[in-house]
């Protein structure tokens, strides 16, 4: 009888055991946990992209900003004078371009008509020599018959000599009038030169102006300023690190072990809990599976190809989306640590 009863009692254990074993295993059917993992998020450096003494500092220590906001100005009065100093560069260069321009387009015109005066005045010279030559040689003529004074055949040598000099200095003329095209090249290689001169002012003026707005450093996200290491004063360099703007946009990155991956998929519901609030739970979904493990693409990767291998089971890092983020009272930021849990199968998830 006692037998008996002993043995009732060791069934009932077992049967208990096994109950108990049972409904663990069905609570925690479908749930993939970890503990590796932490929040992760935009960060970005402020850093000016011109140097000078920091005048203005709008913002402190961890305070909230932004897009747009501008977060600090360096001392605007070296780029000013250089923007001032651009724009009359400019305007000089564009006053001489459109000089420049006024006398390309003068030559232009002018030029041909010169021509076509200096050969009609060549041509009507022509004909003025030729009438005083022929009168020259009828009056030596005359003169070798001793029907004309000597005076009147000085006169008519004269006369030729002169029209035949006006014909030279008209064909002179001509020859220069026939350099236009010279000249015009001439007139149009320093209207380019100058129009270049212009552009290149343009472009000094521009970067001038850009310089200038650069003094001021603008938030280009909205999020919390942190690692501040600027003060009002200060002297700062192109690319110094001055604070860094973390994002308001946060993920998780959770580093899973591969054997756990099996059936776990984007778009399914995951438990957030975070540790430094353990009582505030949040909910998210799983957004994407890194193609690879995490050592596979760390600074060193492990290198395998010994005669000593151990496998070892390796993590991949998954990305986790919020479905909503708590508000501004919960300070969130990258590097907290966080336990999320992903639903595989939607036996016993529940999103209250």
């Amino acid at each position: 009888m006692k037998l008996t009863t002993k043995f009732i009692k060791i069934a009932i254990l077992i049967l208990l055991l096994l109950a108990g074993a049972g409904t663990y295993y069905y609570s925690q059917r479908g749930e993939v946990s970890t503990d590796n993992a932490t929040i992760n998020g935009r960060t970005v450096v402020l850093s000016p992209k011109v140097q000078g003494y920091v005048k203005t500092l709008n913002v402190q220590d961890n305070q909230l900003v932004k897009a747009g906001d501008v977060l600090l100005e360096i001392d605007p009065t070296d780029y000013i004078v250089h923007r001032d100093k651009a724009k009359a560069a400019l305007a000089a260069a564009q006053a001489a371009a459109n000089t420049s321009n006024s006398n390309l387009e003068t030559t232009t015109v002018s030029a041909p008509s010169t021509i076509d005066a200096a050969e009609a005045q060549v041509a009507s010279a022509r004909a003025t020599w030729e009438k005083t030559l022929a009168d020259r040689q009828r009056m030596e003529s005359l003169f070798s018959a001793g029907a004309s004074s000597q005076q009147q055949l000085d006169q008519a040598v004269a006369t030729e000599k002169s029209a035949r000099s006006t014909l030279d200095q008209m064909r002179a003329s001509l020859h220069s009038a026939n350099t236009a095209p010279s000249v015009i090249a001439s007139a149009k290689g320093t209207s380019d030169q100058l129009q270049a001169q212009v552009k290149q002012a343009q472009v000094d003026l521009a970067q001038a102006e850009n310089d200038l707005a650069n003094t001021k450093i603008i938030a280009p996200i909205d999020g919390r300023i942190t690692n501040r290491s600027v003060e009002v004063g200060n002297y700062v360099q192109a690319g110094s690190q001055l604070a860094s703007l973390v994002g308001t946009d946060l993920w998780i990155v959770a580093n899973f072990k591969e054997t756990q991956l099996e059936h776990m998929q984007p778009g399914q519901p995951v438990d957030i809990r975070i540790d430094a609030f353990p009582s505030l739970k949040l909910h998210g979904k799983v957004d994407s599976i890194q193609a690879g493990t995490g050592s596979r693409f760390s600074l060193f990767p492990a290198e395998n190809a010994t005669g000593n291998f151990v496998k070892i089971v390796q993590r991949v890092p998954v990305k986790i989306v919020f479905d909503s983020l708590p508000d501004a009272s919960v300070h969130l930021g990258p590097g907290m640590s966080v336990v999320p849990t992903v639903y595989t199968e939607n036996v016993g998830y529940n999103h209250e």
